[in-house]
């Protein structure tokens, strides 16, 4: 009787097995079917600034061009604090089905993660990159009114007048104010350093003089740097700016550790389907690959980019292994 009840057990577990299995399989041909009808309804592109910064600029024309490519709306909410980790922290915890992105940018990506005691996420696996659409320098400006009109000029007087100058930043740990401690250590000099609640706020205290000079956002200073209301001294890019021919790199300058470009690029939450992450990048590479939208970001100071998403992945460890050197030495941290 016994051998009898395990006889007839195993047709039983035989059929639980097959019955889980054929479960299981339904869920992925789910799963499958539903990443190649990807999107069925309007996406978020979350930008983790206020609006009207530089990655929000950015930000809307990339979602016009996915929105006529995908065939549905995208919709660009900005999501500004604490250095654009809140607006990260956001689209980690999101439902990872593609309908909630990030427009992120160096600062909360790569630089953060080194700076904050703590992060409600982590930017290396909280997140399956796309690609990068923008890269652009920082441009080192100072107002008309500044006596100084070089790189080597603003050294000479940092060093006549320690700790008395002063630059601008869009908040402690922005790139702004990170690319400043990284060329005082290179300029061996001492400037001492003024942060703001956001790039706009920052540069119109540069405009305005009541701070000597900021490493502003290229696209962010192009228009008053052409209006003859900031005095551009040096890019921080391996190259001059097709938009400031005129202006020296850091390198040229005597500095040529001091590079730094900045990246804004579309980011999922982790676990997004990969057929969802290379559609994506399909309609990414369309739109950056556009004339208009590649001559707009030039005008902005700005290059369109397109790289694979593992491309992506690699480049956001290599910064964050850069900036954190960078903090360390500097001291720099955040509660």
């Amino acid at each position: 009787m016994r051998q009898s009840r395990s006889t007839q057990g195993r047709p039983i577990a035989a059929c639980s097995t097959l019955l889980l299995g054929l479960v299981l399989a339904a869920q992925l041909l789910a799963q499958a079917s539903h990443a190649q009808a990807y999107p069925e309804r309007p996406i978020r592109l979350i930008v983790p600034f206020p609006p009207g910064g530089v990655a929000d600029i950015i930000a809307r024309p990339i979602a016009e061009k996915l929105s006529n490519s995908l065939g549905q709306p995208m919709v660009v909410e900005d999501r500004g604090g604490a250095t654009g980790t809140l607006g990260a922290a956001y689209v980690a915890h999101a439902n990872p089905d593609g309908y909630t992105l990030l427009l992120g940018t160096t600062n909360e990506i790569a630089m953060s993660p080194a700076l904050f005691a703590s992060l409600p996420y982590d930017p290396t696996k909280a997140f399956a990159p796309v690609t990068p659409v923008a890269i652009f320098p920082n441009v080192l400006v100072v107002g008309m009114n500044v006596p100084v009109k070089s790189l080597a000029e603003l050294v000479a007087l940092a060093r006549a007048k320690p700790n008395t100058l002063t630059f601008a930043s869009a908040g402690v740990g922005s790139t702004n104010h990170l690319t400043a401690e990284l060329f005082q250590r290179e300029a061996n000099i001492a400037i001492q350093h003024v942060p703001y609640r956001g790039g706009g706020p920052a540069i119109t205290d540069v405009l305005e003089e009541h701070v000597t000079a900021m490493f502003a956002t290229l696209p962010s200073a192009i228009a008053l740097i052409d209006g003859g209301k900031l005095r551009a001294l040096a890019v921080t890019g391996l190259h001059r700016s097709e938009v400031l021919p005129t202006v020296p790199t850091c390198g040229e300058s005597g500095f040529p550790d001091v590079v730094v470009t900045t990246w804004n690029g579309v980011l999922a939450p982790a676990g997004t389907p990969s057929e969802i992450i290379e559609r994506l990048h399909k309609a990414l590479a369309a739109a950056v690959a556009d004339p208009a939208l590649k001559q707009h970001f030039r005008l902005l100071g700005a290059e369109t980019e397109l790289i694979s998403p593992q491309e992506f992945t690699t480049r956001i460890k290599n910064d964050f292994d850069r900036w954190s050197g960078v903090i360390k030495q500097a001291g720099i941290s955040v509660q």
